[in-house]
């Protein structure tokens, strides 16, 4: 592509477009480079000239005036809001100020919300999501298949019964749409206030199953326990390393004097912790979503409890946990590796202990370690 002066909505949709066609995660749109496409971790950059003030800000506003977007002038500092590009894709559009200018990231999100088996997710996923009450809690970096997981554990739930979900999402992403279930999606901005205002009103709207986008506060997490402690089914998301990590997240929301018994409510009510990493595969071909699955057993009750440390979780989780289909990072590396599906680099390069992965897997080939 070649610039033809200030760039167009029809510019700005065509860069949109080609995101969907290469497989692209994300756009980035940032005043002194070209609009650059994430695909499969790389930045590619497109043949355009490096964007201009007036281009990125032209985008801001494409974005955040579009119809339902809740804005007017652009006169605050950043959002983050869903954008549609009908017959292509959804968008989760991040707008933002730097150095005076405004930039924008818009993550792909797919019209249709996937199934299990094209997520390559294991089985264990579909076992939490028959879950029917309790708090299941997705966790990982951004962009590393969070969002998704948790569509498709609502999809396949709606498919199935005649249940009520209420979803609240700072934006919202997949739409839900058809199936024997009744889903209401609201997002932060444009239907509510807050996450917690949206909250307390759930609660009120006869719900069965409650989607929080991302725990993010100690009102929040508060409101999302006592769902879950009155016979709802919350679902909800965390930015954390892996499953252990996300329960001291979520007793860190809280007060030091609070924390014992924010430990007993979520022992009792915790039903798994699904962390998520996105791999390469071992032919380069796409990635592949590596798991970690924290499930409620005594023991689990028992440890998040007394605050046992992270290590405990999980040796329990490596050492116990396997017949429950409970599974550490690493041991779950070392299957995809075993499997062909990842490099040993990659394997060990997102190993959480990267020495006794290394030792297992030189052990069972041999010492070959291929």
């Amino acid at each position: 592509m070649e610039g033809t002066g200030a760039l167009t909505e029809e510019m700005f949709h065509s860069f949109l477009q080609l995101a969907v066609k290469r497989q692209a995660s994300d756009v980035h749109f940032e005043v002194g480079y070209p609009p650059t496409y994430r695909v499969y971790r790389e930045l590619l950059a497109a043949k355009y000239p490096p964007l201009t003030q007036a281009d990125t800000e032209a985008i801001a506003t494409f974005v955040l005036q579009a119809p339902g977007s809740g804005f007017a002038p652009l006169d605050f500092r950043e959002a983050d809001r869903s954008y549609s590009l009908p017959g292509v894709s959804r968008f989760r559009a991040s707008v933002f100020k730097q150095r005076g200018t405004w930039g924008a990231v818009m993550r792909t999100i797919p019209f249709a919300v996937p199934d299990f088996e094209p997520l390559n997710l294991p089985p264990v996923i579909r076992t939490i999501s028959e879950a029917r009450r309790g708090l299941i809690i997705v966790t990982g970096a951004t962009g590393n298949g969070k969002s998704t997981t948790i569509a498709a554990i609502i999809h396949r739930i709606i498919q199935q019964e005649r249940l009520h979900v209420v979803t609240v999402e700072d934006p919202i992403e997949f739409l839900f749409a058809g199936g024997k279930g009744l889903v209401i999606q609201r997002e932060v901005g444009p239907d509510t206030a807050s996450y917690s205002d949206a909250l307390r009103a759930a609660l009120r709207q006869d719900p069965d199953i409650i989607m929080v986008g991302e725990l993010r506060d100690r009102e929040s997490a508060d409101i999302c326990l006592k769902a879950a402690e009155t016979g709802h089914l919350v679902i909800t998301s965390l930015h954390t390393p892996d499953a252990p990590r996300a329960i001291g997240r979520l007793v860190g929301l809280f007060p030091a004097d609070e924390q014992d018994a924010v430990r007993a409510r979520l022992a009792d009510n915790l039903k798994a912790v699904i962390a998520l990493r996105l791999l390469m595969r071992a032919d380069a071909s796409g990635l592949i979503p590596a798991v970690e699955a924290l499930l409620d057993t005594s023991t689990v009750r028992e440890l998040i409890r007394s605050g046992a440390k992270m290590e405990d979780l999980r040796g329990y989780m490596e050492n116990a946990g396997q017949d429950l289909g409970m599974h550490s990072f690493d041991q779950y590396l070392y299957r995809l590796h075993e499997q062909k599906r990842i490099s040993l680099d990659t394997a060990l390069g997102n190993a959480t202990n990267r020495a006794d992965l290394e030792r297992r897997i030189l052990i069972e080939t041999g010492g070959r370690g291929a």
